[in-house]
């Protein structure tokens, strides 16, 4: 046997050729445990920058779009600023000139003593019927378009008012035809002016200063129809 041994490599003893014997390093285990270890990291590490990457790329192309719709709707919500900045204005009507208007509607207001108008006023004494208790009595009555109310007093010293007609109550003005007013003193020379609340019933001192007042009155009623 122990010749046997040392005759490795040459030749047996019965003269038969020995083959030698070769020694391959086997790889530690460990060592490749660790190396599939590094790779499956790496192929992580890959992924997930990738993916990183395209959720990068989805939220700016999300917040891309949404500015753009914000920037839309803007534009269809906001007026052109030249628009804003010179916006349309409807024209008002000149103010009314109530003694170039009576005289245009054929009165004379030089010859009428019982009315006295201006530019804005016009006064003068009426006989008005009372509301609970119909009684006549002369009151002095002041046509403001500038305060737009028609004001009585108790007499032309325009201290103790009676009572106050807004122009925005007036809603016609018309000559009692039908004698509606109670016990009028002068029936022929009895016009109504009628509100929301009640009907005021009133008696000029002659034809031409009906004609007057009542031209007068209309005028509030038909501003009122323009509102």
């Amino acid at each position: 046997m122990g010749e046997e041994r040392r005759s490795c490599g040459g030749r047996l003893q019965n003269g038969a050729p020995r083959l030698p014997l070769t020694f391959r390093p086997i790889p530690k285990i460990a060592e490749m445990e660790r190396q599939l270890l590094e790779a499956m990291a790496e192929k992580e590490r890959l992924l997930k920058a990738r993916e990183e990457k395209r959720e990068a790329n989805e939220m700016t192309k999300r917040l891309e779009a949404e500015q753009n719709h914000v920037q839309e709707e803007a534009a269809v919500s906001s007026p052109p600023l030249v628009q804003a900045a010179l916006p349309e204005t409807t024209a008002e009507p000149a103010p009314l000139d109530l003694r170039s208007y009576l005289e245009a509607s054929g009165h004379s207001v030089e010859t009428c003593p019982h009315v006295r108008v201006s530019a804005m006023c016009c006064r003068g004494y009426l006989v008005k019927m009372g509301g609970r208790i119909k009684t006549w009595k002369k009151r002095w009555f002041v046509f403001d378009r500038q305060k737009r109310r028609l004001a009585y007093y108790a007499d032309k010293e325009e201290q103790k008012l009676k009572g106050v007609i807004y122009f925005q109550a007036i809603e016609e003005v018309y000559y009692d035809h039908l004698r509606s007013a109670f016990k009028s003193p002068h029936p022929k020379l009895t016009f109504c002016l009628k509100t929301f609340e009640r009907l005021f019933c009133m008696v000029a001192p002659t034809p031409e200063a009906m004609r007057m007042w009542m031209d007068v009155m209309v005028t509030a009623a038909e501003e009122n129809s323009r509102y």
